[in-house]
């Protein structure tokens, strides 16, 4: 089965601390909807925290300036592209101001 990854992208700066307990809820809700399919996911820290690095240049903050940023990423298996969008499509995120981005995985490890 194919793998893809998830990309949620929020409100800058996006901190999950930020969540209401329903808000909360809602995407334990979808965690749990996946059940197996999810074989990974990672709430990340508010991107003022992130640093950014473009050759030798090491810059406070994300990559570009924007509205939206990456707040999280999951990955999933799924049979084809379709599914994995149907999948990503009932985040939470999407109705609450976000939107995802379903990209293929092509390689990847876990280091144990």
């Amino acid at each position: 089965m194919a793998q893809y990854a998830i990309l949620l992208y929020a409100q800058a700066p996006a901190d999950a601390d930020d969540l209401t307990p329903q808000e909360r809820e809602a995407h334990q809700r979808h965690a749990d909807e996946l059940g197996d399919a999810m074989l990974t996911a990672f709430a990340l820290q508010p991107s003022t925290t992130a640093t950014s690095i473009r050759g030798d240049a090491v810059t406070d903050g994300p990559f570009v300036d924007a509205k939206e940023v990456v707040a999280g990423f999951c990955v999933i298996e799924a049979p084809d592209l379709d599914a994995a969008l149907e999948m990503a499509r009932r985040n939470p995120i999407t109705q609450l101001g976000g939107g995802v981005e379903v990209r293929p995985v092509a390689s990847g490890f876990v280091r144990g």
